[in-house]
């Protein structure tokens, strides 16, 4: 089960959540995705919120209807691995403007970084 925030609507929760499973291959290209009740047993919200955030994804391109069988997850790899790289880059950017705000240098952002990535917690 998921926990969700009161700072943005539950169903761009549940959109994000899978955008994530599908760029880290949790969902793989072709994938038939749980019924909506299912989903919204998963997630414990109602049926029409997990409809209303798949329905966006279809729109969006990442999954797609078959009348009477379900949902799959696109098996578009170019828009995969961009959706892929556009969490990357939102990801990145937010840590920057964060560490920006504290008055960081880009060398000491990526000093930093780098030091966190050997594994050194100083």
């Amino acid at each position: 089960m998921e926990s969700f925030q009161n700072t943005q609507p539950i169903y761009l929760q549940i959109m994000n959540l899978i955008k994530k499973q599908i760029a880290t291959s949790v969902f793989n290209p072709g994938q038939l995705l749980e019924s909506v009740r299912e989903l919204a047993m998963i997630y414990q919200v109602n049926p029409n919120t997990v409809q209303r955030a798949l329905s966006e994804l279809e729109r969006e391109g990442l999954v797609r209807s078959e009348r009477t069988i379900g949902r799959y997850i696109t098996k578009d790899e170019a828009a995969i691995a961009q959706l892929h790289q556009n969490l990357v880059d939102e990801a990145t950017s937010t840590y920057i403007n964060n560490v920006l705000e504290l008055h960081l240098s880009p060398e000491e952002i990526l000093t930093t970084v780098k030091s966190r990535l050997k594994g050194d917690n100083t």
